[in-house]
């Protein structure tokens, strides 16, 4: 389709009732990206490209969520649910200003690709007016029918209306199109709403094309790849897909998966070579993996970049703002947030790194905390390169560690530390011979005294 400009009009206006949920419909994620997102990644975008998106009132999140995605991104309103012909029609301006292709999708299938996209712009650079997207449906009842002769599409035949011999057919229709966009409007515009509801279906645009003498196409596509998300099942059941696809791309290209069925990703999860990932991990968006560093079971990641060679885990969580250079180690029920940890850094035990920077080849003992919260604002704690910070130290920033300085096991760090320093902060041991003993035998003559 080079050469031809397009128009992409999705329809994020329905309210999704059935999801039991305040939040929008179009803004329940899957693989940690809204249903819209997904979509919109999917539609075309680049030179020759326009996208405009149709919301419901009151809708500013989803708005907002569109341009998000695709700052390119139009917003137009439907005021009133009249149907589906109805809320392509809310973006007349933006129909009116000329495309090719003209593409009308649903912010509610996230599995569509870019590639169906393209499939289905082809039939109108051959001179059709109108092609449908359609799916042979492993249960059909409640589709619209697509009802084809000799290629050409004829009527998309809704469940009420059909015969039973048109009810046996299993070719059905998924509701994305592609209109000529020099005829779109003439068509859009003969739609009327002369059914039980009063409204404007997309689906009459197949009779109005054949009536001008046009042709209106077929393309298929597979049943997981429309799935409109209705209800909480239809979403697990949309994660499980993603999740399957998202999988079998990285074992595609090369990534070690133990139990690939255990692994949850983001699709902008990105991997170098020779990474392994043990079981039940979650990548959340926005984490690329270095070459050669492994990711051990019960971790979770998002937005967090892991240099090569790195280890993770397991039982480690990587909050946003987390970097880790060539080497770093970061071990079990360790917790790093906004910290960039230089190669070879070691913290491999029990321990909140927050708000830092620390310097290569430095070792964090086991229990140390970077106090990064005031209860107010948060503080930066730097840590110089080599640095020891011995088990279960308190740094309460802002404070800076120079480089090589060593901190005693159990000290509360207030203060600056400069380089090759040790800072200590306890108080002094004392003993008192044979006191737990006779604490015992006080206790124990108690005990006999109450019977």
């Amino acid at each position: 389709m080079t050469g031809r400009s397009i128009l992409t009009i999705v329809l994020a206006a329905g309210e999704g009732t059935r999801m039991r949920s305040a939040l929008p419909k179009v803004m329940h994620p899957v693989a940690g990206r809204s249903l819209l997102a997904h979509v919109l990644a999917a539609a075309p975008q680049g030179p020759g490209t326009a996208l405009a998106v149709v919301v419901g009132p009151d809708h500013q999140a989803v708005a907002d969520e569109a341009r998000r995605a695709r700052p390119d991104a139009a917003i137009f309103t439907q005021a009133e649910r009249l149907g589906t012909a109805h809320a392509v029609l809310a973006a007349r301006e933006a129909i009116a200003k000329g495309a090719d292709d003209i593409l009308v999708a649903f912010g509610d299938t996230p599995l569509i690709s870019p590639e169906t996209f393209a499939r289905l712009r082809a039939p109108l650079a051959n001179g059709a007016a109108l092609a449908v997207l359609g799916f042979r449906a492993a249960d059909p009842t409640g589709y619209g029918r697509l009802l084809v002769e000799d290629g050409r599409l004829l009527a998309i035949r809704e469940q009420a209306d059909a015969s039973d011999a048109e009810r046996g057919i299993d070719l059905c229709n998924a509701g994305v199109m592609a209109f000529d966009g020099r005829a779109a409007l003439d068509v859009l515009g003969r739609i009327g709403n002369a059914n039980s509801k009063g409204e404007y279906y997309l689906t009459d645009a197949v009779g109005i094309v054949r009536g001008m003498g046009r042709d209106a196409a077929v393309i298929e596509t597979g049943e997981d790849e429309v799935r409109g998300i209705n209800t909480k099942a239809q979403l697990a059941q949309a994660e499980q897909v993603m999740q399957a696809r998202l999988r079998q791309a990285a074992l595609d290209a090369g990534v070690t998966m133990i139990a690939p069925e255990t692994v949850f990703l983001s699709p902008d999860t990105s991997f170098g070579r020779d990474v392994t990932v043990e079981p039940y991990v979650v990548f959340g968006p926005g984490v690329s993996i270095g070459d050669g560093a492994v990711i051990h079971a019960f971790s979770h990641l998002a937005q967090a970049s892991v240099g090569r060679d790195a280890s993770v885990g397991p039982y480690a969580r990587l909050r946003p703002g987390t970097s880790l250079g060539e080497g770093a180690r970061v071990g079990n029920f360790v917790e790093t947030k906004a910290a960039v940890l230089e190669a070879g850094v070691k913290v491999n035990h029990l321990t909140y790194i927050g708000d830092a920077h620390i310097g290569a080849k430095s070792n964090i003992g086991a229990g140390t905390i970077t106090c990064n919260y005031d209860g107010f604002d948060k503080h930066k704690t730097t840590i110089g390169a080599g640095a020891f910070i011995g088990s279960n130290s308190s740094l309460v920033a802002p404070v800076t560690i120079g480089k090589g300085a060593y901190i005693g096991s159990g000290s509360v760090i207030t203060r600056d530390v400069a380089d090759n320093a040790l800072a200590l902060e306890r108080n002094q041991q004392s003993a008192r011979e044979n006191w737990a003993a006779r604490f015992r035998d006080m206790k124990a003559a108690a005990k006999a005294e109450r019977g």
